[in-house]
């Protein structure tokens, strides 16, 4: 069953650029895992995984994408991407993403991401701060 875009914490609105369709005249798959990294990266500032990567040296790092493209964007269009976390783990957790087009009025894809809790001085994975993991289950 396709989600439903309110039912993400995280939903930002994008502008598709002209430069990301590609020789078939529709926008390029590369551009997808743009807009996830963006939805991504606004999950991660508002759960502060980003904020104590820099403080403590504990940030994320991205163990595994996936697309499945349902519809095909072109330009000119608006959409909607929303992230979620799920699957949440004592060192990681899954991010589910959802790509409505305004255009369409339809789902144009989802997604998922494994996000490893990382210790950049250490050099291995770490366990999700508490802190982290209380603002990720308020958000969620």
């Amino acid at each position: 069953m396709t989600p439903n875009i309110e039912e993400f914490p995280i939903i930002l609105e994008v502008d598709v650029a002209w430069g990301e369709m590609d020789a078939f005249a529709h926008i390029n798959n590369a551009a997808y895992f743009r807009y996830f990294e963006s939805a991504r990266i606004a999950f991660l500032l508002a759960i502060g995984l980003v904020d104590l990567a820099a403080n403590d040296g504990i940030g994320p790092i991205l163990a595994s994408t996936s697309c499945v493209f349902r519809r095909p964007l072109t330009f000119p269009d608006r959409i909607r991407v929303g992230a979620r976390a799920s699957e949440v783990s004592d060192d990681r957790f899954t991010m589910e993403y959802i790509v409505v087009s305004n255009a369409l009025d339809a789902v144009a894809a989802t997604g998922t991401g494994v996000v490893v809790a990382y210790d950049y001085n250490r050099g291995a994975k770490a366990s999700i701060p508490s802190a982290v993991r209380a603002r990720m289950d308020s958000l969620c």
